[in-house]
């Protein structure tokens, strides 16, 4: 044996089991996935079991029609019996009755079971999603996480309507079709067989191309969803900077990516249906050429001849309609495995198993000894220790990237610290329930989102039940009402997505309002006043006030501005706070919060 034979044929071997472990791990997995999709038809299992009665008479019903025909052929009309005939004719129009009615039934209740999965299943994903912590969404781009509860939720759509149907009907028809066939001349039927090896075979090589071609579609019509929901949400960047023309070039990429891998599942159908189609019209002529001869001997009737061709069609076509539905399943099996992908991604920000809710807060803020950062290895917080007493207004300057809106996201629990704890009237928030925290803060970002729906829908979101009148109120307390009350429509103008027809100050004040409205224990202003003129500014300013009144206020900011009234004002960087004081202190002690004031004094922004 030449050297290295022996190590080639065991590196073989090896590779063959790890290809057959992975067979195995994905047929596992295929099948886990099947199962947890089947759970969500449990509370209609009823509906199910009578869709599925339903089939199994329409499929019954469609198999008796040739055994029929054979019937009036050679005991009727060549028997010149018209007894035989007319029972015949009775038992077709019975047939054709109950097919219709079960019919009905199969399509209705097939239907509206496989709708309520797939309105179950998009609602559970939708649920998942809003418990995810806000790493997942900074990770995932958002045309991948839409893509999830559009293409990959309908695709599972015509599995559980019409991929059940095919799947139990055509099963049906082919056991059937097989066994009428050797009732009818089991001559016959082992001479149809000869072909069965070439149509496995056909089957087993479409069934291995076809699946690896599925689940790189879903991945591929993904990327041009992601894409697209980029390019839209991004839209007056691409024109401000005249990109249309490279990024229409990087969908057409991605578009050839996803065109390239459709027509290779194309040519794959198209290679194998064609030949399924040959192989039954090969089995035709065996049956005629054969057939025919056991006719001529006498040995077989005519009308039997007649019902084993009938019943050949129905061996073939339920064969190219499961290979359809395999399409389908792999498609649809690509889509529930990023479904489940999202839905067994376990929430950073769990609630304790012993958490409880967070009484009425005075408002009491305290960091003690924090540390923590994005990437464990880089810590954006060193050991901070800060003590806020209710009621009291501190504003945390500091340059870009020092961590000050990081000790915001700790303070609201979309993080947890690596070490230290956060604790409000010493309540450690990892033993509250985010619930009833975030019932008693609030945040004002530096992007003001609005939803689409009126002016007043926006406000009022902070506060479902509150009144139109309380909603006013608030509006003119910061400085909304009078811009809004210069709309078409007032309060009930509609604000298009995004609120891309109002100025962004007129946005960050609907911001201010909406946040006053929910009167919480604890407002927080995340550079709530970089993105506004100054004109805004000074009517945020003047409602800062009330704003601030009675709760304790948080304020990240660069533009001084709106800091200089804090109570207290902390310096930060490099994670860790240098100074404190209120802003007369400061500025007397010309120290780094001294050197910020100045800088942005020497702008000309300073009121």
């Amino acid at each position: 044996m030449p050297p290295g034979t022996h190590r080639s044929q065991q590196d073989s071997g090896a590779a063959l089991e790890e290809l057959r472990g992975w067979r195995s791990f994905l047929h596992l997995a295929s099948e886990l996935r099947i199962s947890r999709l089947a759970r969500l038809a449990f509370p209609y299992r009823r509906r199910a079991v009578f869709s599925i009665i339903a089939m199994v008479v329409v499929t019954m019903s469609g198999l008796a029609v040739p055994y029929l025909l054979s019937i009036a052929i050679d005991d009727g009309i060549r028997a010149k019996d018209l007894d035989v005939l007319t029972w015949v004719v009775v038992a077709f129009v019975a047939i054709a009755l109950i097919n219709l009615g079960a019919s009905y039934l199969q399509t209705y209740l097939t239907s509206w079971v496989g709708e309520h999965i797939i309105f179950d299943l998009r609602r559970q994903l939708f649920a998942h999603l809003q418990k995810l912590s806000l790493d997942f969404f900074s990770r995932q781009k958002t045309g991948w996480i839409v893509s999830r509860l559009t293409n990959d939720i309908d695709a599972l759509q015509q599995l559980v309507t019409d991929g059940v149907t095919t799947l139990v009907t055509n099963s049906l028809t082919f056991v059937g079709a097989i066994v009428f066939l050797f009732i009818l001349d089991w001559r016959l039927a082992l001479a149809t067989l000869t072909i069965l090896p070439f149509l496995l075979a056909a089957t087993l090589w479409f069934r291995s191309r076809s699946a690896r071609s599925y689940a790189e579609v879903r991945n591929r019509i993904g990327d041009v969803s992601a894409h697209l929901q980029e390019s839209i949400s991004g839209v007056r960047v691409l024109q401000a900077f005249r990109r249309e023309q490279s990024d229409y070039e990087r969908l057409s990429v991605a578009n050839a990516r996803y065109r390239e891998v459709n027509y290779r599942t194309v040519v794959q159908s198209g290679l194998y249906f064609p030949f399924v189609e040959f192989l039954s019209a090969a089995a035709v002529v065996i049956v005629l050429w054969y057939g025919g001869s056991l006719v001529d001997d006498r040995t077989l009737e005519v009308g039997v001849l007649v019902a084993f061709i009938a019943y050949l069609n129905s061996f073939f076509d339920p064969l190219q309609q499961l290979s359809q539905l395999y399409n389908t399943f792999q498609a649809s099996m690509a889509a529930v495995q990023k479904v489940y992908k999202v839905l067994d991604t376990e929430p950073d920000m769990l609630d304790a198993p012993d958490a409880v809710d967070l009484p009425d807060a005075r408002g009491a803020v305290e960091l003690r000894d924090v540390t923590f950062g994005y990437d464990a290895d880089k810590p954006v917080l060193h050991d901070i220790d800060l003590s806020i007493p209710a009621g009291k207004t501190v504003a945390l300057v500091g340059a870009t990237g020092a961590g000050k809106s990081t000790v915001i996201k700790l303070l609201a629990r979309f993080y947890d610290p690596d070490a230290g704890a956060v604790l409000i009237d010493g309540h450690d928030l990892r033993q509250v329930t985010q619930r009833s925290l975030r019932e008693q803060l609030a945040v004002v970002p530096q992007e003001a989102f609005l939803f689409s729906g009126s002016v007043l829908d926006n406000i009022r979101f902070a506060r479902p039940t509150a009144s139109d009148d309380e909603v006013k109120r608030v509006a003119r307390i910061v400085g909304v009402h009078d811009f809004v009350e210069g709309l078409p429509d007032g309060y009930d103008t509609e604000v298009q997505e995004g609120g891309s027809a109002l100025s962004t100050g007129q946005r960050q004040l609907i911001s201010f309002a909406r946040a006053l409205l929910a009167d919480p224990t604890i407002l927080i202003l995340d550079e709530a006043t970089s993105s506004v003129d100054a004109e805004s500014e000074r009517r945020i300013e003047r409602a800062m006030e009330v704003l601030f009144s009675g709760r304790t206020s948080i304020i990240v900011a660069h533009r001084l501005s709106t800091v200089r009234y804090a109570d207290e004002i902390l310096v930060v960087e490099g994670g860790r706070i240098v100074e404190r004081g209120s802003h007369d202190e400061l500025v007397a002690d010309d120290g780094r919060y001294a050197g910020l004031y100045r800088d942005w004094e020497a702008t000309g922004l300073a009121l």
